[in-house]
């Protein structure tokens, strides 16, 4: 038996996008979770697990990326596959081609397309347009991906994921959605501090409290660091000013004063309690150096794990 699912259980996903949490069921989020954990094991062990042999995914790059281009393609040559990148000047798209006729050809040519891009209508509409699986890569709204790494590194860690509070410090970004949405699909209880303004979306918000309602979690808004801190298994954060709101900078910089991660704000946290980021990190802006460096951070498994999980994407859906 699994920590999370009965592993005899296989769960059809062949053919399913992975946009967003929202779309999963909380037992095909732990279903994903539990493969990219077997297929880590055997990558360590040397095995060779190729299931998808002469399959090909078409990666769009619309965002620079270290982690999401270099795990897609690493993990689909693992699963005996290739990853073809493609940034926005390769494609039509740059020129004013339709994301509609963009999804129908490449459909013609590819067994999965990957997308990371600004505006989440972007993902959708690939996704209406394509007849393969498409999965979103990150968007200004989510990063669906990043959020099954970082869920798959805290069990690794804390052996389960039901209970745990996972308080996420500073702006409700795509990444503070998805992990809100996933801790409701898993039974956690996430609570997010952010100044005023920096609220993450309402309507993540209202979705995940229904979610969370079925769970037995929680979903928690406060302005008070030191509150939202308070007895938490996992510290998370994440830049202030985010690819694209660079512009914002200073702004932010003045808006999210009070808002670091470091040794003062971790003392209101469990003794035992993990530090994760997505990176990058702006280190000494929203996390200190002794916390990011320390011994309760995690980031570099985290940074590992995008490889395992979105493994398991792409091989449950394509």
């Amino acid at each position: 038996m699994s920590l999370l699912t009965n592993k005899e259980v296989e769960m059809d996903l062949k053919g399913r996008d992975f946009l967003a949490l929202v779309d999963y069921a909380p037992e095909e989020i732990k279903y994903l979770i539990d493969l990219a954990v077997e297929l880590k094991k055997k990558q360590k062990a040397g095995e060779i697990h190729h299931p998808l042999k002469g399959k090909t995914l078409g990666m769009i790059f619309e965002k620079s990326s270290t982690r999401t281009r270099i795990s897609f393609e690493v993990g689909m040559y693992q699963l005996g596959g290739q990853g073809l990148f493609l940034s926005r000047n390769d494609l039509q798209l740059g020129r004013g081609e339709t994301i509609w006729d963009t999804a129908k050809t490449l459909s013609r040519y590819l067994d999965g397309i990957m997308i990371r891009t600004f505006a989440h209508r972007n993902v959708i509409d690939l996704a209406r347009g394509a007849t393969v699986p498409v999965i979103n890569g990150l968007t200004d709204l989510s990063h669906p991906c990043q959020a099954m790494a970082d869920y798959m590194t805290v069990l690794e860690h804390k052996g389960k994921l039901e209970g745990l509070k996972i308080s996420f410090i500073g702006d409700g970004n795509n990444m503070a959605h998805s992990l809100m949405m996933g801790a409701a699909k898993l039974g956690m209880h996430f609570s997010i501090a952010a100044p005023e303004g920096y609220d993450p979306d309402p309507e993540v918000v209202q979705l995940s409290r229904e979610n969370a309602e079925l769970t037995g979690g929680s979903v928690k808004i406060c302005r008070d660091p030191r509150e939202a801190a308070e007895n938490a298994d996992i510290l998370y954060t994440d830049v202030w000013a985010s690819m694209g709101f660079e512009t914002e900078q200073e702004a932010r910089m003045r808006a999210f004063n009070g808002y670091q991660v470091n040794e003062e704000l971790a003392k209101y946290a469990k003794p035992d309690y993990l530090f994760m980021h997505c990176l990058p990190a702006h280190r000494g802006e929203e996390v200190s150096e002794s916390v990011i460096d320390g011994k309760h951070s995690v980031i570099y498994d985290e940074a590992e794990n995008r490889l395992h999980a979105q493994k398991a994407i792409m091989a449950a859906i394509m």
